[in-house]
């Protein structure tokens, strides 16, 4: 098999008129891909998105083709249809975390739109608002506006880029809630298949492309308990000999053991299954 792409945390292998599609354990902060992996990373990401694909099946077609795949992948790996990936980061933020606190608390806008004044981390936001990026396959994505993205994809497109992107996190955002996670934010990927139709690609609301808080210990004001690789971020954001360059720091035994431990707990949390 041809080896067409390896990214952060994913390989890309063409087999015919199929790709099949890897997740590594290998884990990135800050665009810097960490030396030291968790284990079963790759194979938790893989089930969660198998999973969420299931639960969107009505409203977006996916890339998923089904499981058979050489056996060292087995579990974190998934065949695929081929796509003309969009290149657009398709980010809904329910909440204000992250980049988006940070571009609110400098200009009080995200991707062009504008948010409530006097909001605080972690508050809710009125309603779930797409604000999607750039799509850089070196150095950092930026925050780009819906009427940007028009110039060069379209209105139509556009617009159904929006659209799903709401829709999908709004039914995943209920979901979650009824098992006691909130979705802060989430980030997906679209591509066109040869028919032209958009079809939802790559992973689907997983610990590396969303926040999960703790529902039950939810409070605006601070940082939130989370189930995803925020644990990582804080963890390296503790370091004053690390400049967020490559290459990055080796993360601690300890540390490795509670992101696999999180990883472990929203796939249970979310899906009902022990993960074995």
């Amino acid at each position: 098999m041809e080896l067409i792409r390896k990214g952060k945390v994913r390989e890309v292998y063409a087999d015919g008129d199929d790709v099949i599609l890897v997740a590594s354990d290998r884990v990135s902060v800050y665009d810097v891909v960490l030396p030291t992996p968790v284990p079963d990373k790759g194979a938790i990401l893989t089930q969660i998105s198998l999973w969420w694909f299931r639960q969107f099946a009505d409203l977006v077609p996916n890339h998923v083709i089904n499981e058979d795949v050489p056996e060292e992948w087995k579990g974190r790996a998934v065949r695929c249809k081929r796509l003309d990936i969009v290149p657009v980061e398709c980010i809904v933020r329910g909440y204000l975390a992250g980049g988006g606190l940070e571009s609110y608390r400098a200009s009080g806008s995200v991707s062009g739109v504008a948010f409530p004044p006097g909001l605080v981390e972690a508050d809710r936001l009125p309603q779930p608002v797409f604000t999607p990026s750039t799509k850089a396959d070196e150095g950092h994505d930026e925050y780009i506006s819906v009427e940007e993205i028009a110039k060069s994809l379209g209105e139509e497109t556009t617009g159904r880029l929006r659209d799903l992107s709401l829709e999908i996190y709004d039914r995943g955002a209920e979901i979650a809630r009824e098992r006691g996670v909130l979705i802060a934010d989430t980030k997906f990927e679209f591509g066109t298949d040869a028919d032209g139709v958009l079809t939802l690609a790559d992973e689907v609301l997983t610990p590396d492309s969303s926040r999960f808080w703790k529902a039950s210990e939810y409070e605006p004001g601070r940082g939130q308990w989370s189930y995803d690789k925020q644990f990582v971020r804080d963890w390296s954001s503790t370091l004053t000999n690390w400049d967020r360059t490559y290459p990055g720091p080796e993360i601690p035994a300890d540390v490795v053991a509670e992101t696999r431990a999180r990883y472990i707990e929203i796939y249970e949390q979310l899906t009902g299954d022990t993960w074995t």
